[in-house]
This record gives C-alpha cells, structure tokens and sequence, in this order.
C-alpha cells in the first residue's frame, strides 16, 4: 500500500521560508513521480512542483524562482521535499504530496491528507 505523509507546514510572515517534505512509502513499480499540488480556499487544487525519477522537474509560474524540490531515498521511503523562500499571503493553502507511475496530474494516484501552510502580511 502506498502512503504519503506530509510535513512542515505552518504559519510564517510574508517574506519567511519554510520547507516542506513529504514521506512515501509503498512504492513497488520502478518509474514514478511525486509532486506537490496547493488547494487555497474557494480555488481550483494547482500543481506547485513535480519530480520524476526519469529526470523531469516542474514547477508553476507561481512558484518559479521561490521553490525548490528534492527528492531522497532512505529504507525504503522516498522523501520529496519542497523548500519554499520569499512566501507571499498568496501561497497560504493546503499542500498536498501526489504520486504516480508516469507523471504529476491531477488525477495522480496517490496522495497525503496535506499540510495547511499559512502565510501572514
């Protein structure tokens, strides 16, 4: 079974940092991705970041230049965490952790509960 668990969310001053990760484990199939999508109040769920272990990095216009991902494996879990600096009151939503054998899309397979960032001006 695979899970995902986020971590790192909270609340932070317009301008701070905070960092993100998300713990998966479960992975059996070879090829994945595992992304981070943001759901704000009253908007559409976006896709903030996405790694592939086939090399492919994505990031939103939202986000570029802000974000930063990586990805780790230790014991069998894969660790995607997102370093996010320069947060604007924009950026407050909930952040979800998303995987799947091709690539991040909104109807990817698997995902975490999220973790609520809050950003205050």
């Amino acid at each position: 079974e695979v899970q995902l668990v986020e971590s790192g969310g909270g609340v932070v001053q317009a301008g701070g940092s905070l960092r993100l990760s998300c713990a998966v484990s479960g992975l059996t199939f070879g090829t994945y991705a595992i992304g981070w999508f943001r759901q704000a109040p009253g908007k559409e769920r976006e896709a903030v970041s996405c790694s592939s272990t086939d090399g492919r990095v994505y990031y939103g216009d939202s986000v570029k230049g802000r974000v930063t991902i990586s990805r780790d494996i230790a014991e069998n879990t894969v660790y995607l965490t997102m370093q996010m600096n320069n947060l604007e009151p924009e950026d407050t939503a909930v952040y979800f952790c998303a995987a799947d054998a091709t690539w991040c899309y909104d109807g990817m397979d698997y995902w975490g509960k999220g973790t609520l960032v809050t950003v205050s001006s």
